[in-house]
């Protein structure tokens, strides 16, 4: 799907590296640079790719996503606000279904980096009453950064979903998750000792997580070390055989979600005093 996105025609240059492009319905920029290969949906602001030079793709975004407006994009990055889960429709919140704004955009010999905007609308206030700001900003170069900065007088719940790409999900370990977690499947609370394997379905929300999480990729040779900012909880999913909608047979296999999220300790919003949450990554 990445090389896909690459091979798209240039609808709007923004910059030297950068170019809007159209995936189905959706646009889309598409960012070649010296340091990196990424791509980034203007619907829900979400990081589809990122390739750092000489690194394989790191980001993984599913075969069968569809690309449509309103439609949730299976894969990347999607930023799950201003609530995570089923708290209210559209789950996840609506924030990864609507269009934002490019604000700002630059780049430099380390790489590129852009801001999206959402503000408060007749739309947003079908789903949420409050008035409010939302700004993303990704910094992509040898690290992917990205940062989600909420303006107003609320509290709210978000998650950084992100999808990592992984050569085998049954060889795959992940460490710095903490002892405590919630099991959404089971409906329990429970404990682990070290680093976790995915031996069945998973979906769990770890309480007491390190700042660091790693993911120990066999498969490709590598480890992925998520940095977390601003985090209560780091929430680490998969669907195992059973998979979900805009997955292929298999597919979950491909791929391991490790979530920067707040969710039992919700972020909280005042004037002046905006709410924060960001994650960095890198490859090793």
């Amino acid at each position: 799907m990445s090389e896909r996105l690459f091979g798209l025609p240039v609808v709007r240059k923004i910059s030297a590296s950068v170019g809007e492009r159209r995936l189905n319905e959706l646009p889309v920029l598409v960012i070649d640079h010296p340091q990196v290969r990424a791509a980034v949906s203007l619907q829900g602001a979400q990081v589809l790719a990122w390739q750092p030079a000489g690194a394989g793709p790191a980001i993984w975004l599913s075969e069968q996503a569809r690309f449509e407006q309103g439609r949730a994009i299976r894969g990347g990055v999607p930023i799950c606000w201003p609530w995570f889960g089923p708290a209210a429709e559209p789950s996840h919140g609506f924030a990864r279904l609507l269009p934002w704004e490019l604000t700002d955009s630059g780049e430099d010999g380390a790489g590129v980096t852009l801001t999206m905007t959402l503000r408060e609308s007749a739309q947003t206030r079908r789903y949420w009453p409050h008035a409010f700001t939302a700004r993303v900003t990704v910094r992509l170069g040898l690290e992917c950064a990205i940062d989600l900065e909420v303006d107003g007088d609320h509290e709210s719940t978000a998650a950084l979903h992100s999808y990592f790409q992984v050569g085998d999900i049954d060889t795959v370990t992940v460490a710095g998750l903490g002892k405590t977690y919630t099991d959404d499947l089971l409906g329990a609370e429970g404990r682990q000792e070290g680093s976790l394997t995915f031996t069945t379905p998973l979906d769990r929300v770890y309480t007491q997580a390190d700042d660091v999480s790693l993911i120990n990729d066999p498969g490709r040779g590598r480890r992925i070390e998520v940095r977390h900012h601003g985090q209560s909880d780091v929430v680490l999913w998969n669907p195992g055989k059973a998979g979900c909608s805009d997955l292929a047979d298999g597919g979950h296999r491909s791929f391991a979600c490790l979530e920067t999220a707040r969710i039992n300790r919700p972020l909280v919003s005042s004037p002046g005093r905006p709410a924060r949450l960001g994650l960095t990554v890198r490859i090793i």
